[in-house]
């Protein structure tokens, strides 16, 4: 996987990386120092090649990565907070969803393994390293997870525009929080699946959040901060 920015290099794990390419002339004495203390491989490259390699504002430096690897849903089971991402399909979404939960010291997440996004180069960029310590978990079925999530002790919170307000509950238990998709939400057998559906109050006429500024308001607030 070929991921790219400065940023991206200080932020991902040296394990992670096979091999940095640096445009020719690359000028950046922290990159380097970087580079030589971890003692990652890197070339020189032609600026053409390296925007054939990829597209976006590189930096003129990119890391040639492996592949992520998913968690174990066993994994998260001596957790206090999950967070469960109902077939997301937009990456920048996920990115930033990956980069709040970090923030809000929640350590997995769990998508499903069809028709969903999965951790890409665009999700490690937007992320900005912060999957070096949140988990993401890949499931076969999300109504089943739940259940088996529930059978461990897990409350299961679902945001939907048709729910009670966040404010009327009380989130010291241990908990899953379930975003639904972009453009249809939860689905109905999610729904069916789930203890409480909450949602954020809103007094502007827009009734809808993007995806991943509601995962990040209702987690702060479940975490009580």
């Amino acid at each position: 996987m070929l991921v790219y920015g400065k940023n991206v290099l200080k932020e991902t794990d040296a394990k992670m990386i096979r091999k940095v390419y640096l445009v020719t002339g690359f000028r950046d004495e922290q990159i380097y120092s970087i580079l030589k203390d971890q003692q990652i491989r890197y070339e020189f490259i032609t600026r053409e090649r390296m925007e054939q390699m990829v597209k976006g504002n590189h930096q003129g430096i990119v890391l040639d990565i492996h592949e992520y690897q998913y968690a174990s849903l066993a994994d998260c089971f001596l957790t206090d907070f999950v967070l469960v991402l109902d077939h997301l399909e937009d990456p920048h979404n996920l990115g930033a969803i990956i980069r709040s939960a970090e923030a809000a010291g929640i350590h997995y997440i769990i998508l499903p393994k069809d028709r969903s996004v999965r951790v890409n180069d665009t999700v490690m960029k937007i992320s900005a390293g912060a999957l070096n310590r949140v988990s993401i978990i890949l499931v076969a079925n999300i109504a089943e997870t739940l259940r088996i999530l529930k059978e461990k002790g897990f409350f299961i919170f679902a945001s939907a525009m048709d729910g009670e307000s966040y404010r009327h509950f009380d989130y010291d238990l241990k908990k899953v929080l379930v975003i639904g998709s972009e453009g249809k939400g939860i689905r109905p057998i999610t729904r069916k699946n789930s203890d409480a559906i909450i949602k954020i109050p809103m007094k502007g006429q827009i009734n809808s959040l993007n995806a991943s500024v509601a995962a990040g308001i209702l987690m702060f607030q479940m975490i009580g901060e």
